[in-house]
């Protein structure tokens, strides 16, 4: 029991790590196109 938790545990820890980095990635993206958007502005 106590290690089917731990695994499931795991798996949700690698899926919230793997969503951290695409956020952060998109967030890059957004900056950029803003800072784009202002200037052309």
């Amino acid at each position: 029991m106590a290690a089917e938790r731990s695994m499931k545990f795991r798996s949700w820890q690698r899926c919230s790590k793997q969503l951290r980095e695409q956020r952060g990635r998109l967030y890059i993206i957004w900056r950029c196109t803003v800072m784009l958007l202002c200037w052309h502005g």
